[in-house]
């Protein structure tokens, strides 16, 4: 392993954004980002997709990243997400993300309006240009309606230093096989589902950005740090104990399951912004008995 894919392997948190009266509780998030550095994970993702940085203002977005930033203080890694689906914003966020002092980026493909590769290629080097701070790509096609193709992601890796990993979310180990053999070992390859961690490390995955870390983060940097040191027959019996909340934490869209979870262990409320709602009635009985079962 190269020592650029090796500093951005481990357990990253794709951290919920806390609500209160449909405003962002930051004091609620301010203990979250506390728990994990004491959990001792690797780093922490605001405003991502399961941050509900789409319904969050571009005033919220930033303050979200700037309160991130201002309570880990240098404890783990900060990567601000900052995509979008307009080239211009995500520009415009990477660079006050940037100056507020985020480690780096994690920049989603382009989503909605369904661009060519060409088209992606052109949007990530628009963003890689921008900065000199390393940028994790994220491919994830169920939410964007295009993935990040293989071919693009290496000619990114080639002519783009800043870019140094890529957070995968298609759903398929064959994918994360072909990421493997077609990337450069300094291009580290992070899973984007939970379940799919312990399976896609055995095929060169270095990591995970987890939802489960933001109710377990000790939990699952232990099967991570498991498999990474060589113990693959303990990450499998975390991973088989944790599986039934890796599955419950999407039984509806994410985050909603999560912020129930937080919320039943008294973190903060599991207020959603529209159009997420709460969690039906039956969803919410098996999470909770997912949660009992787990001692959650």
């Amino acid at each position: 392993m190269s020592t650029s894919s090796a500093k951005y392997r481990g357990t990253y948190t794709a951290l919920i954004t806390p609500f209160r009266d449909d405003r962002v509780d930051e004091a609620a998030f301010t203990r979250l980002l506390e728990q994990q550095v004491a959990a001792g994970i690797d780093g922490v993702i605001p405003v991502g997709t399961t941050g509900e940085s789409a319904t969050l203002s571009t005033e919220e977005h930033l303050r979200v990243i700037e309160l991130a930033v201002q309570v880990v203080k240098g404890r783990a890694q900060v990567f601000a997400g900052t995509g979008s689906n307009s080239t211009t914003e995500a520009l415009y966020l990477t660079q006050k993300a940037e100056k507020l002092g985020a480690d780096g980026f994690l920049i989603v493909a382009p989503y909605y309006n369904k661009p060519t590769q060409a088209g992606v290629f052109a949007h990530y080097a628009k963003l890689a240009e921008s900065t000199s701070l390393p940028i994790i790509t994220y491919s994830i096609p169920g939410r964007c309606g295009i993935e990040i193709g293989i071919d693009t992601m290496v000619n990114l890796a080639a002519k783009y230093p800043n870019i140094v990993a890529i957070k995968e979310a298609g759903g398929s180990i064959e994918r994360f096989s072909q990421l493997r053999q077609a990337l450069p070992d300094k291009i580290a390859i992070l899973s984007g589902d939970d379940s799919m961690t312990l399976p896609a490390m055995s095929v060169g995955c270095v990591g995970v950005i987890s939802v489960a870390s933001n109710l377990i983060p000790k939990e699952v940097g232990d099967l991570v740090r498991a498999f990474l040191a060589g113990n693959a027959a303990e990450a499998e019996k975390i991973h088989r104990r944790l599986y039934p909340i890796f599955r419950d934490l999407f039984i509806e869209s994410n985050p909603v399951p999560t912020k129930v979870a937080l919320a039943k262990q008294g973190w903060m409320t599991e207020e959603v912004r529209l159009p997420l709602v709460p969690l039906q009635p039956a969803n919410r009985a098996k999470l909770e008995a997912t949660l009992k079962s787990l001692g959650l």
